[in-house]
């Protein structure tokens, strides 16, 4: 190229190195090139190209520029030891969702994954199979049962089962210090030797993701609701499977069609209904009637391929 005046003058074209609109993401991208972890290389520079693209094509102003950092900004001052106002935000755009359908791809017999949704803060409390997680004695009482298996049905006896769940008012402990236990609502099981576990707790209700936050003035500028579906919360390990954090849905609640946070699958949705038995009742140590819902679980083994053929893992290409 023959530039058409002294350098540095207007019309020389930017040297290679330089920053300039047409090759900003070239440039930007180049400065990670030395960076010794090949993922954390290939991960920037994705995003660099990929951040750079999206200004240019919303033609981002100032004004937008300095709201986007004062939004995350507040975003980041939300969060507590009790919530994680960033979880909720990648949630509500969909990406909690794609990191994990893209990690657990399951297939086939395999449970499905879902999100953990902000509300995981704190250690479920050890108990016996067959306990009461509804410790406030509040809502439609509800028998939980299932089994933990691999694939084809080989039994995984010891493995955990971590749970939890808002309450029939649609709140979790975290949310209301004052008003519910502490550690309501939430256990951490272990399978018997067959694999098999249950709990009594009580039937959730749908409820709102919380508002009064970034994210819920996000959502009401957008005009979406902030609602996600009744639901209880699973978490399951075993030594030798992958742990699979999954939800468990109430088939027919309001929103099972438009989640806040995208979490519904087909294969996670089931039938609580009703038991009018008070022999039942009273071997299961609820009042009569009550609800029951089964809920079997299957690992995957550690170490076994993805039903896209991959190990899960990302490649440096």
């Amino acid at each position: 190229m023959i530039p058409d005046g002294p350098a540095g003058t207007a019309g020389t074209a930017a040297p290679a190195g330089l920053f300039s609109e047409e090759r900003s993401a070239e440039v930007v991208a180049a400065s990670f090139a030395a960076t010794p972890d090949p993922r954390l290389r290939r991960v920037l520079t994705s995003l660099v190209r990929h951040l750079h693209d999206f200004v240019k094509d919303v033609g981002l102003t100032e004004r937008e520029w300095a709201e986007a950092i004062g939004f995350l900004t507040e975003t980041g001052k939300t969060c507590t030891d009790t919530r994680q106002e960033f979880i909720l935000l990648s949630d509500v755009l969909g990406a909690s969702m794609l990191v994990e359908t893209i990690n657990n791809r399951a297939g086939g017999e395999l449970t499905e994954s879902t999100v953990e949704g902000p509300f995981h803060m704190v250690a479920s409390p050890p108990r016996e199979l067959g306990a009461d997680i509804a410790e406030d004695g509040k809502g439609t009482p509800c028998l939980v049962t299932g089994s933990v298996t691999g694939p084809g049905g080989t039994p995984v006896p010891g493995a955990t089962i971590d749970v939890w769940q808002a309450n029939d008012e649609g709140f979790y402990d975290v949310q209301q210090p004052d008003l519910q236990p502490p550690l309501n609502l939430r256990g951490l099981f272990t399978a018997d030797g067959d694999g098999r576990f249950w709990f009594r707790s009580i039937v959730p209700r749908y409820y709102p993701i919380p508002q009064d936050g970034p994210v819920g003035r996000l959502l009401r500028a957008t005009s979406r609701h902030p609602n996600r579906p009744a639901h209880i919360h699973f978490e399951v390990s075993a030594p030798g499977y992958r742990t699979v954090t999954t939800h468990l849905f109430v088939a027919g609640t309001p929103y099972i069609d438009s989640d806040a946070v995208f979490g519904v699958k087909p294969s996670l949705v089931r039938e609580f209904p009703e038991v009018d038995d008070p022999a039942r009742a009273a071997e299961a140590g609820l009042p009569n009637p009550f609800r029951t819902v089964d809920f079997d679980v299957v690992l995957r083994a550690d170490g076994t391929d993805d039903a896209d053929g991959t190990d899960g893992t990302d490649q440096e290409v």
